[in-house]
This record gives structure tokens, C-alpha cells and sequence, in this order.
């Protein structure tokens, strides 16, 4: 049965995708059976890990992360000399392979979609997971996750699926986040830097996270906070991927652009 499901984050949703599809998994040798897209080389190197982790006592089962950034040579040795039977990408590198004919998606039983209204509301990416999609059997199950999954994409959705359950949790009924406190201050843009500084020196944290819109103002603002004392580091798009997933690279405080 396909499945579209909506749940705010911290709901487990990885977990599910992640658990059902090693389930059902009979691991064949030489065939990829589960194909995983998410829209950024981060997530899906997070989703990796979580193959990697939840099939730690299944020792015939393979699962690879591939995307862009890294050298594509390593990805074709991998898929031609020790294919694995779950691939977790990202759109651009997955199509560049599967057009050259070095990855193959004949034999896929689970197609997965993570973050899927990221991937089909810009519709260069639609493009490349629809070219992805066609590639695949049309005798699979598809499953597609959000956290946040509008109205107006959810008709998109249906259309990759046949007959799907739909699953969408109600924030007012069915999601308490007890503990969770939200703040909103309104402030001009000439207060924000001493206002976080405020809060940062006033509030008692293990660590923060603190989301910028570009990249110049993130490496900014982690020059302003070294400046006042505040260890923390700085990831964006400028990186190069190994800075960007190292985990070796961790501070109390954390600023990063969305780009």
C-alpha cells in the first residue's frame, strides 16, 4: 500500500520508512530494492546513518548514500563492483547516474520520498524525481513523508501513488510538545545582534541552534559571537561537503544558512 504521510518533526518519521522497508527487505545480490530521495546531501547522509544503524544485525543487508559534491568515480566503482540493496540520494546525483546507465532501478520494490514538498515544489527538482521515478517498476510501494505537507502539494503527491493511505497528524489534537516554549520579539534589524547576545548570556543551554537566511550573514554572526566570548561554529553552503556532515565539527552554539 503507498502511504503519504504528515507529522511534525521528532514523530519518528525516518524511523518508519527506515524499519518497514529493512522489514520487507530480501537482500539479492546485485539488485538495488529500496531507492530513498530527499532534497539535500545533509538529510541524506542522516538517513543513512539510520540504515546503517537499525541494520546493524543484518549482515547481508547493503545500504549507500550517494549525492553530489563528492567525486562520482567512487560512486560508480561502488555501484559496478559492490552494489547495495538500499540507496539513499539526492535528485541530481542519482538522475546523472541512472542516465549514464550505471545505476539501475529495474528492480526497485520501495520507493521513498523524504521531505517530498520540498522536492516537488520546485519544479526543476520535480522534474529529475519524475525521470527518477519513470525509471523504476510500476509494481512498487511508495511512501512519502513531511513535517510540513500543504494542501495545495498534497494532489502532487497522488499522483506518484496508487491509492495511497493518507496520514496527516492534527498540531491542536494529536501533537503536544509538552516542555516546548515559544518566544516571538519584534525587533528591528539593528537590534537583533545585541538582543541574541542578550538572551544567549541570560539563558542557561546545552546547545543552540541559530538559523540564518544567507550565507554572508551566517559567517557574520559567528564572527560577532566569537567576538563576544560564545564558542560556535559555522556551516553553509560555501563549505565543502566533509566540513559540512564531519562530525568532529561540534560547539555549543551552531549558526547555519538555509542555502
Amino acid at each position: 500500500m503507498d502511504i503519504i504521510c504528515q507529522a511534525k518533526s521528532g514523530m519518528g518519521k525516518t524511523a518508519v520508512f527506515v524499519l518497514a522497508t529493512l522489514h520487507q527487505l530480501e537482500p539479492t545480490a546485485g539488485e538495488i530494492s529500496v531507492m530513498v530521495l530527499c532534497h539535500t546531501r545533509e538529510l541524506a547522509f542522516q538517513i543513512s546513518h539510520e540504515y546503517e544503524r537499525f541494520s546493524k544485525y543484518l549482515p547481508d543487508v547493503k545500504s549507500a548514500v550517494i549525492y553530489g559534491g563528492t567525486p562520482i568515480k567512487a560512486h560508480r566503482e561502488m555501484l559496478n563492483n559492490d552494489p547495495p540493496h538500499i540507496v539513499v540520494g539526492t535528485p541530481g546525483r542519482i538522475l546523472g547516474l541512472l542516465k549514464e546507465n550505471t545505476l539501475k532501478l529495474d528492480k526497485i520494490k520501495h520507493f521513498v520520498l523524504d521531505e517530498c514538498d520540498r522536492m516537488l515544489e520546485a519544479l526543476d527538482m520535480r522534474k529529475d524525481v519524475q525521470t527518477i521515478f519513470k525509471a523504476t517498476p510500476h509494481d512498487k510501494q511508495v511512501m512519502m513523508f513531511s513535517a510540513t505537507l500543504g494542501k495545495e502539494i498534497r494532489p502532487v503527491c497522488r499522483r506518484f501513488c496508487q491509492d495511497p493511505m493518507e496520514i496527516y497528524v492534527d498540531d491542536e489534537t494529536k501533537l503536544t510538545l509538552h516542555g516546548l516554549q515559544q518566544y516571538y520579539i519584534k525587533l528591528d534589524e539593528s537590534e537583533k545582534n545585541r538582543k541574541l547576545n542578550d538572551l544567549l548570556d541570560a539563558l542557561e543551554f546545552n546547545q543552540v541552534v541559530i538559523f540564518v537566511s544567507a550565507v554572508a550573514r551566517a559567517t557574520e554572526l559567528n564572527r560577532l559571537l566569537a567576538e563576544c566570548n560564545f564558542p560556535s561554529i559555522c556551516i553553509h553552503s560555501g563549505l565543502n561537503q566533509n566540513e559540512r556532515i564531519d562530525p568532529t565539527r561540534t560547539s555549543r552554539i551552531s549558526t547555519s544558512a538555509s542555502s
